[in-house]
């Protein structure tokens, strides 16, 4: 990945200075294997996953304040996993699944750069149902809602996932999607509810599913 431009940064939490390597924008591109073509994503979409964006800064922010004693966490559609890489360093039983391919590259160097212990990652379409993740008690990812057909695949995706008493948390930037994500989670048995946090454009929705919901 030598050809690609990238940027070193640091996001600071309470506890912790997380040490970020992303794409240096939404220019850059390496599918020299056309490995990304072959599973549908485009040279405009490639470099999405790599760069640093406002959700996910948000969402790690959220789960710096959030108690995730003893649960067991996924990040879906981690991207550059800014929130994967907080946990890892709280030393909570954290996971990390995206679809791109290189997301898992990008996770491992940014893991080594802080000096974690490897995340469990999974390369993953929420259309299939062929995954070895397993279930967990808390489910979080970040602007996730930018395609409306995506909105079953995902409800699907995060409910085969979920044990039976589990939180969701999803960051949305504002793309007009949350309420059609909602009502499908809704239907799934889960109670919702979302805030605004102040500086943000988006929204942070919650849901919660109990043996009793």
């Amino acid at each position: 990945m030598s050809e690609l431009r990238l940027r070193y940064q640091t996001v600071e939490f309470n506890h912790h200075d997380i040490h970020v390597r992303s794409l240096r924008d939404n220019q850059q591109f390496s599918d020299p294997m056309g490995i990304a073509e072959d599973l549908g994503i485009s040279s405009a979409q490639w470099p999405l996953f790599g760069v640093l964006w406002d959700s996910g800064v948000v969402l790690a922010h959220f789960m710096d304040n959030y108690d995730t004693h003893n649960k067991r966490v996924l990040e879906v559609g981690c991207g550059i996993g800014l929130s994967s890489l907080l946990l890892n360093q709280r030393h909570d039983d954290i996971s990390a699944t995206d679809y791109h391919p290189d997301a898992a590259v990008f996770l491992q160097a940014n893991t080594e750069l802080n000096h974690g212990r490897d995340i469990p990652f999974e390369r993953n379409d929420w259309a299939e149902d062929d995954s070895t993740l397993g279930t967990f008690d808390l489910i979080i990812g970040s602007d996730l809602l930018y395609e409306v057909e995506h909105i079953p695949l995902l409800s699907t995706f995060i409910n085969r996932h979920a044990n039976t008493h589990c939180d969701v948390i999803v960051v949305d930037p504002g793309r007009g999607n949350h309420a059609k994500f909602s009502k499908a989670m809704v239907a799934l048995g889960y109670r919702h509810s979302q805030h605004k946090p102040d500086g943000f454009s988006g929204q942070i929705i919650q849901f919660h599913r109990s043996a009793s919901s």
